[in-house]
């Protein structure tokens, strides 16, 4: 069950960048968050995603050498999650598909990736952690940030169209 949850259904088999390959699945699951109950599903959605993900890859990594595996991309799914958030919202409340604001999509996946392949700041000391925390406390601070990116463009979009 462990391994389910950790590889986000196997996901994270695939190669090579498993972690974009994580990244890209969470995207869908997502959109069928949305669609099913909009913003509050993809809220708890990410609540459970963070629980569960923090569970099994506490247990995946238990007794292994490797801390950090690449086919965990359960931390991508809570990451991509995370920066979603205000795309989600903002469709929600414009009473929309998720894709509608499908440029708000590019940027969270490109903004999340960015941040989590960099490790800027925060995301570095996250990842330098032991542990779940090392695992997938970064992958919540760039999807956090990303999240933040999205809301600014978000802003200066708008700003813009007016």
């Amino acid at each position: 069950m462990t391994r389910l949850i950790t590889t986000f259904f196997y996901i994270g088999l695939l190669r090579p960048a498993p972690g974009t390959w994580g990244s890209l699945a969470a995207i869908p699951a997502a959109w069928g968050l949305h669609a099913i109950a909009g913003f509050p599903a993809l809220f708890l959605a990410t609540g459970l995603v963070a629980a569960l993900g923090w569970w099994a890859t506490t247990e995946e990594i238990r007794n292994r050498a490797d801390k950090d595996p690449g086919e965990i991309v359960i931390d991508e799914v809570l990451g991509m999650f995370l920066a979603l958030w205000p795309v989600s919202y903002g469709a929600m409340m414009a009473g929309a598909g998720l894709f509608t604001l499908w440029p708000g999509v590019v940027a969270a996946f490109l903004a999340f990736r960015f941040f989590d392949i960099v490790k800027p700041g925060p995301v570095g000391w996250a990842d330098r952690q032991k542990g779940a925390m090392g695992v997938i406390g970064d992958d919540a601070i760039a999807g956090a940030l990303a999240s933040l990116v999205v809301t600014v463009l978000a802003v200066i979009a708008h700003g813009v169209m007016r």
